[in-house]
């Protein structure tokens, strides 16, 4: 079986409605999509990382550090639609196919690459499964009732049965005892399941939700999720952003891509 070719967009603009510029904030000394692009390159399944963006401080910043950026169109309004753009232009660009396309939101910069190489690994085993999602323990009651960490519940074969912003399994009956979880923004495509997914009418839940996983589930593809065992957030407040500076003081990976640690 010939060698997949697979490859890591991080999509990322200035214009967070949460939390604007966050991209470019910095994180010990680096802005916060750096952390993401350097960590995600040390997957030992991605042939490729780009960062796709449509602001020019973004651009200019990837071409500083060295990092392959694509520019694409400001219309976009999710994630996976600017990723879409992205792919594209990547295949017209180097004329060739792309197998998996693994979009890393740019909001992740405590990723580690061995989580990459786990939630892609299903797609790379069994075409069948066309999407996967990173997920993991939420750790208190305030990670559940906070509506900027999206929720799952997940079913005894492994794939999601609901993404909510909301809290979910409802604590009215219990649900302390039961598994919470939240999503985790590593989500690898089949190529062509990518632009399928594109074509596919927003639907309603999506929409009220604001997941991007709930449009496939809508029109009934099965979304695969795979738990990652370390322990990760991301920044959607200025909040967030101070606490995963303090988290990182002593992450191992940081001397690797970042100088005088």
């Amino acid at each position: 079986m010939a060698e997949k070719r697979i490859i890591g967009i991080i999509p990322t603009r200035m214009g967070s409605s949460r939390f604007p510029g966050k991209p470019l904030e910095k994180i010990h000394g680096m802005p916060m999509v750096g952390h993401c692009f350097f960590r995600s390159k040390m997957s030992t399944l991605l042939s490729d990382v780009y960062i796709a963006t449509c602001d020019q401080e973004i651009f200019d910043y990837s071409n500083e550090i060295g990092a392959k950026v694509v520019m694409t169109g400001s219309h976009h309004k999710r994630a996976t639609d600017r990723t879409a753009e992205a792919v594209l232009k990547i295949e017209e660009d180097t004329g060739s196919s792309i197998d998996i396309v693994v979009m890393i939101q740019g909001d992740e910069p405590m990723i580690y690459p061995d989580m990459i190489d786990a939630v892609v690994s299903p797609l790379i085993e069994d075409s069948s499964i066309v999407i996967s999602n990173g997920f993991a323990p939420l750790m208190n009651r305030r990670e559940q009732d906070d509506p900027n960490e999206v929720k799952v519940v997940i079913d005894r074969q492994g794939f999601a049965m609901y993404f909510s912003r909301e809290p979910i399994p409802s604590w009215k009956m219990g649900a302390e005892s039961v598994p919470m979880n939240k999503q985790v923004c590593i989500i690898p495509f089949q190529r062509d399941f990518l632009l399928t997914f594109l074509d596919l009418e927003p639907t309603p839940l999506e929409i009220v939700e604001s997941v991007d996983m709930l449009r496939a589930m809508e029109h009934g593809y099965r979304v695969k999720m795979i738990r990652m065992d370390r322990e990760t957030y991301a920044v959607d407040t200025r909040d967030d952003l101070e606490n995963v500076e303090s988290l990182m003081e002593h992450d191992p990976l940081m001397k690797e891509y970042i100088k005088n640690r």
